[in-house]
């Protein structure tokens, strides 16, 4: 039974044209500041926690405020790619700016551990899109074969957040508390979405619109932080008073910001040029918008992300896996069935049909989960043998990776001018791989010698290779009406390796560890007279310790050797395969 043809949309296609450098540098740079928040929680979650009523003896309750950004970093990832598709990149940039900037304000006026998770949600939402609407971006700007430096600046720039935001972080508690992180994220995010829309629209901005915004986003802002100088003055205290005692957010300030922010909507829809919040085309939008589409991705990738990043990994590789995964599955194939059939998907499928499309997923996949065993067991390593206890220190040692991906990265990217894509990013794993064999010979010493050194630096740097190179590929062979839901699905196809990865090496590394231990006997049998003090036991405890680690990196060395073959053989450059609109 064949279909009526669907109506041609009453607006025109949007119209990308060229982008200026400014937007793409101020894109970058909101990239850098939302991946430095990424990590800035590994040092300021002791102080959040307290802030928000959690004591440190249940830390098993940050798990919440870590998995409520990653969820919302992934799980709408096809929505804002495809949007950026859609509705333009600018519109999505400043969006997700937005959102990154209002939950920063959630964040930082945090009492309790609800407002707190779910402003790290928004956060994540508004982090996550800026990534594929930033490689559309830069696509846009450069032809293919000019492209893979920017691109590889744009990977460097996202992986130096890894490096920034912890320091960030502890320069900001050095001389504040956990609050002044977010309160700095706030003022960061708005003042990109300003440069990014001024730098993205042609013509003037509207004047009223923005000054009803800066009315809302001040009186929203007061009303949350309450500031006790202000809160307590017999005078000004009046603004938190309700206006109506049974309604306790009938305060003036939030009225104000209720009604400014009506005012902005109103303004946004009567004058379309210039306009604050765009706005306009949203109806001719929803109906392009895959609704039913979008909500099975969200679920999908919901429960999988959920399922991985709630396990503990010392009892079990998914958490409510009876559930989760199941219903993971379940809305994974509703939606690959509804994706065939619907004449406007969200992710359009047919578009990663060209090997080089699903071939550098899958390389991201494998390097997500090589990756993260770098993220988590070198310092865990560092802690065990040179660093015992010391968090800084064993931080420090994961420095010496981290500070070599971002001139990977770039070197990735000066090298695919010249080099194939797929022999760069081969060559970038292949020496990641021969990094993780030599941490699979450490000793408990390794650390203080040169050598550990230049074997970490050699990681850093593999990984950063393959960066330029995957996106590359993955940009060249599909179109530009679907760049946006192609950087999407890389960034996911990533977090999901390192999801899965972190929970399948942890977990046959423990049971290794447990073998090990179970053989060694107890102290009292190794040592009858002093089994409280027992310096055989202690050796072969720790001599299972770095086993175990060294299982995780033999594990991660041979992701990454799969990621180089995969790249080698996957990673073809052909013509993209035009999606036709219906």
């Amino acid at each position: 039974m064949s279909r009526s043809p669907r109506r041609p949309p009453a607006d025109p296609p949007v119209d990308r044209g060229t982008p200026s450098l400014a937007l793409v540098v101020l894109a970058t740079l909101a990239v850098l500041v939302t991946a430095a928040d990424t990590y800035v929680v590994v040092l300021a979650l002791p102080d959040i926690l307290s802030g928000v009523g959690v004591g440190l003896a249940e830390l098993q309750r940050a798990t919440p405020i870590i998995g409520g950004f990653l969820l919302g970093y992934t799980a709408t990832l096809p929505l804002l790619g495809r949007l950026a598709d859609v509705h333009g990149r600018v519109p999505v940039l400043v969006g997700c700016l937005l959102l990154f900037a209002f939950g920063s304000l959630l964040t930082a006026t945090a009492d309790s551990l609800g407002p707190a998770v779910l402003g790290r949600g928004l956060q994540g939402i508004g982090a996550g899109g800026l990534v594929p609407a930033t490689l559309a971006l830069v696509a846009d700007r450069w032809p293919p074969d000019r492209r893979s430096m920017p691109l590889g600046v744009v990977g460097a720039v996202q992986e130096a957040g890894a490096v920034l935001g912890p320091l960030a972080g502890a320069a900001v508690l050095a001389v504040a508390d956990w609050r002044a992180i977010f309160w700095l994220n706030l003022l960061l995010g708005l003042g990109l979405a300003v440069g990014v829309a001024g730098s993205g629209r042609v013509g003037r901005p509207d004047g009223v619109g923005m000054a009803l915004a800066v009315v809302a986003a001040v009186a929203l802002g007061l009303q949350l932080a309450a500031p006790a100088a202000l809160a307590e003055d017999v005078t000004v205290g009046l603004l938190y008073v309700p206006l109506v005692p049974a309604i306790g957010a009938s305060t003036p300030l939030v009225v104000v910001a209720v009604l400014a922010a009506a005012g902005l909507v109103a303004r946004s829809l009567a004058r379309p040029e210039g306009a604050v919040l765009p706005l306009r085309g949203l109806g001719r939008l929803t109906a392009e918008i895959d609704v039913l589409g979008s909500a099975l991705a969200v679920v999908a990738l919901g429960s999988l992300v959920w399922a991985f990043a709630a396990a503990d990994p010392a009892t079990e590789i998914v958490a409510h896996g009876a559930v989760l995964l199941p219903l993971a599955v379940v809305a994974g194939a509703a939606f690959v069935v509804h994706e065939r059939r619907t004449p406007d998907p969200v992710l359009p499928l047919r578009a990663l049909r060209p090997v080089g499309a699903w071939g550098a997923l899958v390389v991201n996949l494998l390097v997500g989960a090589a990756l993260v065993a770098a993220l988590v067991d070198v310092p865990l390593f560092a802690r065990s043998t040179t660093t015992p206890g010391d968090q800084l220190g064993a931080a420090l040692v994961l420095l010496r990776l981290l500070v070599a991906v971002p001139v990977g990265a770039v070197a990735g990217g000066w090298l695919c001018r010249t080099v194939a894509p797929r022999v760069v990013a081969a060559g970038g794993m292949a020496l990641a791989a021969l990094a993780f064999v030599a941490m699979t010979r450490w000793d408990a010493g390794s650390l203080d010698g040169v050598a550990s050194t230049a074997v970490l630096l050699a990681a850093g740097l593999g990984f950063g290779l393959a960066i330029a190179p995957v996106t590359t590929v993955l940009l060249a062979v599909t179109g530009s009406e679907v760049h946006g839901s192609a950087g999407a699905l890389a960034v996911v196809a990533r977090t999901v390796g390192m999801l899965v990865g972190l929970s399948l090496l942890t977990a046959v590394a423990l049971r290794r560890f447990t073998a090990e231990v179970e053989a060694i006997g107890r102290p009292f049998e190794l040592c009858p007279s002093s089994p409280a003090d027992c310096a055989a036991y202690d050796a072969a405890t720790s001599a299972a310790v770095l086993t175990q680690l060294h299982t995780v990196f033999g594990g991660a060395a041979i992701a990454a050797g799969l990621a180089a073959v995969a790249a080698l053989t996957l990673l073809r450059s052909a013509r993209p395969t035009a999606v036709p609109r219906r």
